[in-house]
């Protein structure tokens, strides 16, 4: 390998980098450069005689896996090693060894959508009331038992309860509900390479001699499956490495099981364990805030946080008197960065649930200041887009009939829902599915020779498509889109219809980048990128916009300046895991992941009242705050105006914390209705009601800006004018 690359990595990257065989632990800390560390360890690989085609690095997201494989391909030889996630893996496996695995390999990959379309089909078949049993808790019952590689075959066996019983069913016509439309969904695609794997040892041989080394970023975030998954496929030769960090591991809620990582010695007692404990990353006063803050786990290895940079940063906290304050005073905050000519695109906002972007994206807009909501899925949610798809995932997978319904009648063209049902009908009676059903339209006696004549030019339209399936993507595409029908169903319909034609041209632009990048471009692989697309993958980091986003899909990103709202206690943490035990310290790695993305300032906020369901409650500070080791001083009640602009260069860096201590309650006396006061954030207004309750006195005052709030005195600050 290269000795000026190797020169350029600390003395524990070296270590990492340099072992050969056997099984190796990376305990990588936020922004100690582990991608680095994995895309130079293929280097070495190769470098000591290893074949690129030997070599398989999965991690979590495409993002993370394409910046993987630009990397390594600028490293020289072992751009040629196989980088992907663990679905794409999977898909690969089962389209190569589908007969193996008991499927198609022409096999659609079901959404979210697309699932609950299908569960709901199942909880009916079963004569199920859906309000007894709702589809999306059933839903998510056979996603725990698919990530814990609980089939319904052995689920049925174990079913004892009512719930149990009843769920096996759901979970078996499920099953059956996919197969019959050449489906899996997300699950199964882990699920059914496990067993696999486990179960035919001459695939598992194959595979095994094929990648006879594998690298496992982000192993913190398997689940039961992917951890059986990569042991199936290591355990012939042992050359597994695992990259991760127990503090960093924030997916419990989807499978993701931190005993994974904890116990690889276990599982692989001849490992080397390396710890990269350098931050390249963040300001020494971000990384302290963020140790202190991560010790209070239990469920972790310990590991320090220790700075490169030299420059101190800044960590502040501000409390602010609701949700329209806190989020008006970061838009004010981001504003003023712009104006010091900081980029956009270096400025992120953090929240717990995506509910809390409304109050941002409201004050970015009154403020002028350009932003993007990254929740990237939502574009493949556009009605739009889902028929074009449809189109394509029905001539990709003729018995995808989630798909076919969906487009029969889109956009019109007089096939109604008597005659679907009747079609229907007589593709069960027949053992057909619906796509063959439509071939044979002409034999269905139950429907009129009017509806018989559209049901045949739908099918025929469909053959004729299906015969330029392979090769580009964007022509049959763009193709789809005009025979179909849908191309002129939107013109001449206002805005919306040409919102629509954009959209779909951004779609087809995308498929036209996707066929330029691939050696061979395929529809059925050009769905499956889209089908395992994520929020993170949206994310663009040129774009001249601040992000806003969930601290979930933050995971992996990082930015100069980075605000985190909402630090409440019922928020962050969630009231869903505010109690003890491993909820606690999940929400506690979920606040550390947002800390850590920060880079040179972090601005901590919180609310002192903030409209939950409705209701306009007072809040109490989050724990977590005072677990960040910060000084204790009490901020000032509301800041001053050169506060706004708190990451200013021209101050003095300094870190601030809230007091554990309440403030006293202020000395004024009694407010009456009428009186006129004035509030530093909301302005002059008048006194409508004054409860006296001690230190909880509450004041309503009906402010000049047509706001009218209540106020805790002690913290309100009022003067009386």
């Amino acid at each position: 390998m290269d000795e000026a690359l190797l020169a350029q990595l600390t003395s524990s990257q070296r270590k990492a980098v340099l072992h050969r065989d056997g099984p190796l632990l990376v305990l990588a800390g936020p922004g100690s450069g582990k991608t680095r560390v994995i895309t130079c360890r293929i280097a070495a690989l190769v470098d000591s005689g290893i074949r690129p085609y030997n070599i398989c690095a999965i991690t979590f997201t495409n993002k993370a896996a394409e910046e993987m494989r630009q990397r390594a391909a600028a490293l020289g030889p072992s751009g040629g090693a196989h980088i992907s996630t663990f679905h794409s893996l999977c898909v690969r496996i089962l389209r190569r060894y589908a007969e193996a695995a008991g499927i198609r390999p022409n096999f659609s990959i079901y959404d979210s959508a697309d699932q609950s379309k299908c569960v709901k089909q199942a909880v009916k078949d079963c004569g199920l009331d859906g309000t007894n049993f709702p589809p999306a808790r059933m839903l998510d019952a056979i996603s725990t038992l698919k990530n814990k590689l609980v089939d319904a075959e052995a689920f049925q066996e174990r079913a004892e309860d009512f719930f149990s019983r009843t769920l096996s069913q759901v979970y078996t016509r499920y099953q059956q509900i996919l197969a019959e439309r050449n489906g899996l969904d997300f699950d199964d695609l882990l699920m059914k390479v496990a067993f696999l794997l486990e179960n035919d040892s001459t695939v598992c041989g194959e595979l095994s001699s094929r990648f006879k080394f594998l690298l496992i970023d982000e192993y913190q975030d398997t689940n039961h499956a992917q951890y059986r998954l990569a042991k199936a496929l290591a355990l012939p030769h042992g050359n597994i490495c695992a990259t991760g960090d127990p503090d960093q591991s924030i997916y419990r809620w989807r499978g993701a099981d931190i005993r994974n990582i904890l116990a690889f010695e276990k599982d692989w007692p001849e490992a080397m364990v390396v710890k990269l404990e350098e931050n390249f990353r963040s300001t020494a006063a971000i990384l302290r805030a963020a140790d202190s803050l991560i010790a209070r786990n239990t469920n972790r290895k310990q590991k320090a946080l220790v700075a490169v940079r030299t420059d101190e940063g800044r960590v502040c906290v501000e409390g602010h008197e609701d949700e329209a304050a806190e989020a008006d005073a970061v838009a004010r905050q981001v504003d003023a960065l712009l104006a010091q000519k900081v980029p956009a695109g270096q400025i992120a906002v953090f929240y717990r649930v995506n509910a809390m972007s409304r109050a941002l994206e409201e004050a970015f807009v009154r403020h002028r200041v350009p932003y993007q909501v990254v929740r990237g899925v939502e574009f493949y949610n556009r009605k739009e887009i889902r028929d074009l798809l449809a189109y394509l995932k029905v001539l990709a997978n003729p018995a995808d009939e989630v798909a076919l319904l969906r487009i029969i009648n889109t956009p019109t063209r007089g096939i109604g829902k008597v005659t679907v049902d009747r079609v229907q009908a007589f593709a069960v009676s027949h053992g057909l599915t619906l796509s063959q059903a439509l071939a044979q339209a002409d034999h269905v006696a139950e429907v009129s020779g009017a509806a018989r004549t559209k049901l045949v030019a739908f099918s025929c339209l469909l053959d004729k498509l299906r015969r330029d399936i392979v090769g580009p993507v964007a022509p049959l595409a763009e193709r789809v889109f005009r025979e179909s029908g849908l191309e002129q169903s939107f013109k001449g319909t206002g805005q919306d219809g040409q919102d629509a034609l954009e959209n779909v041209g951004e779609l087809i632009n995308a498929a036209a980048a996707y066929d330029q990048q691939a050696a061979e471009p395929s529809l059925l692989d050009y769905l499956q990128q889209i089908a395992l697309f994520s929020d993170t993958d949206a994310y663009e980091a040129t774009s001249e916009r601040a992000a806003l986003m969930t601290l979930h899909a933050a995971k992996g990103l990082e930015f100069d300046h980075v605000f985190i709202i909402g630090l409440e206690d019922g928020l962050l943490p969630h009231e869903r895991g505010s109690g003890d035990g491993d909820e606690l310290e999940e929400e506690r790695r979920l606040f550390f992941v947002g800390v850590t993305r920060a880079r040179i300032n972090l601005c901590l906020s919180y609310a002192r009242y903030r409209t939950v369901r409705g209701q306009f409650l007072r809040t109490v500070a989050s724990p977590f705050l005072f677990e960040l080791g910060l000084d204790s001083v009490t901020p000032d009640d509301e800041p001053e105006e050169d506060q706004d602009v708190f990451f200013g260069y021209s101050r003095p860096p300094r870190s601030v914390a809230v007091s554990r201590a309440a403030p006293a309650r202020p000395a004024e006396p009694e407010f009456a209705p009428g009186q006129l006061v004035r509030h530093k954030t909301f302005g002059l207004g008048r006194v409508r009601k004054y409860a006296d309750m001690g230190a909880n006195s509450v004041v309503t005052v009906q402010f000049n800006t047509g706001q009218t709030k209540s106020l805790l005195l002690q913290y309100a600050n009022l003067t009386r004018v």
